[in-house]
């Protein structure tokens, strides 16, 4: 079983804790990169082309043979075509084989993108990706800079959760010692590609993820500042730990969520 100190809003070292017997799962990639993708496709947005796409034309097929029209016995492929169009006449359309034509099997509406994970192989990965926040090499890895930081993972009394001041929350990180982290959360560049033609232009760093027991006005405070994330202990899901599917994400925790993680393994959320 490990112990942490708790550290007050003056980043002092006010007492210890216990963690509970979900930090003491074993780290499993594999299971923390399937629960991330199945959390990614439960949001994801389902679209269709137009049921109309490649079908507003003229053209029709003459099938008859021995008539004065016909397709047929001139040897041309028998499709869908424009006529008396002037130098379109003749011109294959509708077909997905043809030019504008409709696609043969176009993305449909009905189609779901939500996939599935047992229940008790997510909460697995939930617990595996919290001991991740414990193995300094895996927070390392993320990028995360936490040379000066009082101890990894982190977790304050519950008083910080009153806190409703961007500014406030701010300088307590600083005396946690996340002055680096936070620079480098507040860089940002243009994204490479197409993408930043879609709404989505520049990129940014994940930083620290704050987890909290109750909101007592933080939360809002926290979102202000770029590249924290903040989520209540009994929202947390596996992709706030390891977002991209990479565990090892530096956690700061309060007093309170961390009683509230003892549940965890025992009683099973549905995601």
């Amino acid at each position: 079983m490990h112990t942490l100190p708790v550290f007050d809003m003056a980043g002092k070292e006010k007492e210890k804790i216990s963690l509970p017997k979900a930090f003491d799962e074993k780290v499993r990639k594999d299971l923390i990169q399937k629960a991330v993708v199945v959390e990614a496709s439960k949001t994801r947005q389902p679209y269709a082309s137009d049921p109309l796409a490649g079908h507003r034309t003229s053209a029709h097929y003459h099938g008859m043979r021995h008539s004065r029209y016909s397709q047929m016995n001139r040897e041309m492929a028998r499709q869908k075509r424009i006529h008396s169009q002037g130098n379109l006449n003749m011109t294959a359309r509708f077909n997905p084989r043809t030019r504008k034509g409709r696609r043969a099997h176009p993305p449909k509406i009905e189609r779901v993108w939500a996939m599935k994970m047992n229940q008790k192989e997510h909460m697995k990965a939930l617990m595996s990706a919290l001991s991740a926040t414990l193995v300094k090499e895996l927070v390392t890895q993320r990028g995360h800079i936490i040379t000066e930081a009082k101890h990894v993972p982190i977790v304050i009394e519950d008083d910080f959760q009153k806190i409703n001041k961007t500014s406030e929350v701010v300088a307590i990180l600083m005396k946690l010692g996340l002055a680096q982290e936070l620079t480098r959360c507040s860089q940002k560049k243009v994204r490479a590609g197409r993408g930043k033609m879609r709404g989505r232009r520049y990129r940014g760093k994940k930083g620290p993820v704050i987890i909290i027991g109750k909101d007592e006005g933080v939360m809002k405070a926290i979102s202000n500042i770029r590249g924290v994330d903040v989520s209540l202990a009994k929202d947390l899901k596996v992709s706030m730990l390891a977002p991209g599917t990479v565990p090892g994400r530096f956690a700061i925790y309060t007093k309170s969520a961390i009683n509230e993680m003892k549940e965890l393994g025992v009683h099973g959320r549905a995601k």
